[in-house]
């Protein structure tokens, strides 16, 4: 595919007003201006897309898409697993059910790839799946699996197990069932490093990449004491970390600073339905880039909607957040975040050729995707009328057209 004359954003460097990409199978090859391009290649498909904006696929850093489905209420819900506070055995990619209309959501909106995982009533949670918004069979749209380990602090787990009566009850409780977790943890690591184990462990084992520091702890803080215990615990193990929401992290800037780690800000597109999001701002998103914090801004599907990820973004530059930096924060920033940046979230050769094409900014609210791009091919096209289009969840165009047919039945 040849797309040509558009406004190209790389996420790399300063946006190529009048510019081309190339992609060969699944990776983008050619990135540049219109003056440079020698010739178009025999049999490529050309897309002239006309001035319009040329992104990376858009990137969720944090939800529940295919986990907590949307229409099916209770029986599609497969976010928490309530029977036990520690739970690192469970794996998202079990639960992702591609069919969910949510992905079509995400597509339509120019979000081509996901973190999404369980959800924070448990302590630990289990592991999350970073994964491609396009696909049927989630074992190949998943790019890294696992992507992280889920853990949470604060209102939730303490009001799903302290209500029951059970641990934990309090803050004390969380954070000394994750440390004992974690401590385990590490003696099966010495152990299993010095040949002592017998066999392996079915709850242990998921924490090795953690410890390793190949995958991050993913914790859910809202409230600044909860931010500052979950970078006590990451110092005390020497793990990483990503601290998702961070709700009041704009009130202890510093110490987030100097922690290192990330934040995956909201989403601040919802009410304050606890008391832990009580100083929820899209402001925090500026304090934090201004301080030298990378972000990424979350919608935390299904708390809000996916399709309006770019607009919490657009929202975030609203109050202060660069334009350059609300863009970041939904595409190439997720990606460090999420440790694919070698796959995702910019537009370089080499590159998956995830590319989503807007009338305009896509931050702002009358712009319309024209184009949603997976790995090479068009998912969406947005110049047909939606009632006519022929995608269906989970597959391409070219499947929708053989279903059609009868050739899939």
């Amino acid at each position: 595919m040849l797309i040509i004359n558009g406004k190209i954003f790389t996420m790399t460097g300063k946006p190529v007003d009048c510019g081309y990409i190339r992609t060969e199978g699944k990776v983008i090859t050619e990135v540049g201006t219109m003056s440079s391009l020698d010739k178009r290649q025999k049999g490529e498909e050309v897309l002239d897309v006309d001035g319009a904006w040329v992104l990376p696929g858009l990137i969720e850093a944090h939800a529940h898409i295919g986990i907590s489905e949307e229409k099916w209420g209770a029986i599609g819900d497969d976010c928490n697993e309530l029977t036990n506070p520690v739970t690192p055995a469970l794996r998202a990619i079990d639960a992702v059910n591609a069919m969910d209309p949510a992905f079509h959501d995400a597509i339509k909106a120019g979000i081509t790839s996901v973190m999404t995982g369980p959800g924070s009533s448990n302590v630990v949670g289990g592991q999350f799946v970073f994964m491609k918004t396009q696909g049927r069979c989630v074992d190949n749209m998943a790019i890294l699996n696992p992507a992280a380990m889920k853990a949470a602090l604060g209102e939730n787990p303490k009001t799903t197990y302290g209500e029951q009566g059970n641990c934990p009850a309090t803050r004390m409780g969380e954070a000394a069932l994750l440390r004992r977790t974690l401590l385990e943890a590490v003696q099966y690591q010495k152990d299993k490093e010095r040949g002592r184990l017998d066999r392996e462990d079915f709850e242990k084992e998921p924490w090795m990449p953690v410890l390793q520091r190949v995958i991050p702890m993913k914790v859910h803080a809202h409230r600044a004491d909860d931010i500052l215990t979950a970078i006590r615990i990451a110092k005390e193990f020497n793990i990483d970390i990503t601290i998702d929401h961070g709700t009041e992290a704009h009130l202890i800037v510093d110490e987030v600073k100097a922690s290192g780690f990330p934040v995956i800000v909201g989403t601040d597109l919802t009410s304050r339905s606890k008391l832990e999001v009580q100083n929820m701002n899209f402001k925090t998103n500026k304090i934090l880039a201004e301080a030298g914090v990378l972000i990424a801004v979350t919608t935390d599907h299904p708390v809000a909607l996916i399709q309006y990820l770019p607009l919490c973004a657009g929202l975030a530059v609203k109050e202060g957040l660069p334009m350059e930096e609300g863009l970041k924060a939904i595409t190439i920033n997720p990606a460090k975040i999420c440790r694919v940046e070698q796959r995702v979230g910019s537009l370089e050769a080499g590159k998956d050729a995830d590319i989503a094409i807007f009338t305009g900014n896509p931050m702002g609210v009358f712009t319309k995707t024209l184009y949603t791009i997976i790995d090479g091919e068009i998912i969406y096209n947005g110049m047909k009328d939606e009632e006519n289009s022929e995608f269906v969840p989970g597959g391409s165009r070219k499947d929708a057209q053989k279903t059609a047919a009868g050739e899939n039945e």
